[in-house]
């Protein structure tokens, strides 16, 4: 009988996916916290671990949640994944999201089918529409700013969003991720230039390009909770690109927070 596997990452996405699946089995890349009970693999015994899921039928796999780039051991590996560290360091030279992409590859080779979060949940997705409050020509045009940058800086492999507030950038995400951006968002707010102007937005989208299969950003609650404590008017994304959990209680506390939810073409 066919099964599917998630490998959890951190982050609410995870629990989301595996509780919305039929008994999944479930594995955590050793050394990271997902928010669910997850049995945990090194990446330097990726080969025995492939086995390991073909003996137990899996044909399927989902990776949900963000994933960090792990510590190796190189006493740790085993012969066979020994002979993939050149493809797998070839490619981590080249960014994240090219060492993710070779290790997909990986599993593929091993006979498995790696689906994205939208294809095994597609109601995750939000498709184009304002879903709370109304943005303003203003809050719209820091939006489409917002896109424009996160398009050139999507190509330098760094982070899914950014904050743009009367035209001006904010801040961009980096490796602290969102709550860290937004916490900062809010400690400086006076540095927009109208303090009665357009509050700003958050802005989040795939990186050109990216493999959607692993890592597509995320919003929810919690999104909603940190831009409101960060003053902003807004959360903008890409349309059919970005990952709403939760997506009843995320509206309810955007209308009462007063926020725009916005999936943009």
């Amino acid at each position: 009988m066919s099964r599917i596997a998630v490998i959890a990452g951190e982050g609410q996405l995870a629990p989301a996916v595996v509780g919305a699946l039929d008994a999944p089995l479930v594995y955590a890349l050793d050394g990271l916290a997902p928010d669910v009970a997850a049995e945990p693999f090194r990446l330097e015994r990726l080969v025995p671990f492939l086995d390991q899921l073909a003996d137990k039928g899996v044909e399927q796999v989902v990776f949900a949640g963000a994933i960090r780039r792990p510590r190796l051991e190189p006493e740790l590996f085993d012969p066979r994944t020994m002979q993939l560290v050149p493809r797998i360091v070839a490619a981590m030279q080249t960014g994240d999201d090219a060492a993710l992409r070779e290790v997909l590859a990986v599993f593929e080779e091993s006979g498995l089918r790696v689906m994205s979060v939208d294809q095994v949940l597609p109601e995750l997705v939000a498709a184009e529409g304002v879903l709370a409050g109304e943005p303003t020509a203003h809050d719209r045009a820091d939006a489409d700013e917002a896109a424009r940058l996160m398009t050139e800086l999507g190509r330098l492999d760094i982070g899914q969003g950014l904050v743009v507030a009367q035209g001006l950038c904010m801040a961009v995400e980096s490796l602290p991720g969102t709550e860290a951006m937004l916490a900062f968002v809010g400690q400086h707010r006076e540095l927009r230039p109208n303090p009665k102007g357009a509050k700003g937005v958050l802005y989040k989208a795939p990186k050109p390009g990216q493999d959607r299969r692993i890592d597509l950003p995320t919003v929810g609650p919690d999104t909603v909770r940190q831009a409101a404590a960060a003053d902003l008017a807004g959360i903008a994304w890409q349309a059919r690109g970005v990952i709403m959990l939760d997506r009843a209680r995320m509206v309810a506390e955007a209308e009462e927070a007063g926020l725009f939810l916005w999936a943009r073409p």
